[in-house]
């Protein structure tokens, strides 16, 4: 008879969110890592930090590149570097979210294959990202890639 073992539910993901000045925000984990969020000028902030909507792209950008980094290491591919722009298009009508979003992988590496980094980005874009999830529900989103050997 097999066993199988039961997971535990993992805890909530807890982000403390605290009003700065201006539209300047402050988010804390509970590890005690912080960003800054602000507002731009045209909209009564600073432009100190980033907006929400810029994390958003961060956010896909850094659960993307954790994925593709993780893969191509276990195809034993020699990636050097791995710089990914994430752009964004939003609607005219508040909420203003994004309808159309594109991921740009750069790789670089010594004697990296074409087909791993395809393969990386697929299953990260397939399987893995949770953020690209999410952000599928309301946006289009589409990626291109290239690679630079070393």
């Amino acid at each position: 008879m097999k066993t199988v073992e039961k997971k535990e539910p993992s805890a909530p993901s807890v982000v403390k969110v605290k009003w700065i000045d201006g539209m300047r925000f402050v988010a804390t984990d509970s590890m005690g890592h912080s960003i800054v969020m602000d507002a731009s000028k045209q909209v009564g902030g600073e432009g100190s930090g980033f907006s929400p909507l810029q994390l958003l792209l961060a956010a896909l950008g850094g659960c993307t590149g954790i994925d593709v980094v993780d893969i191509m290491r276990k195809q034993r591919q020699r990636v050097e570097g791995l710089e990914i722009v994430v752009s964004g298009e939003r609607v005219e009508e508040p909420p203003r979210v994004y309808s159309k979003i594109h991921v740009e992988y750069r790789v670089k590496g010594e004697d990296v294959k074409e087909k791993a980094v395809k393969r990386a980005i697929q299953l990260s874009e397939e399987k893995y990202c949770s953020v690209g999830a999410m952000l599928k529900a309301r946006a289009e989103i589409s990626s291109s890639h290239s690679v630079q050997q070393t």
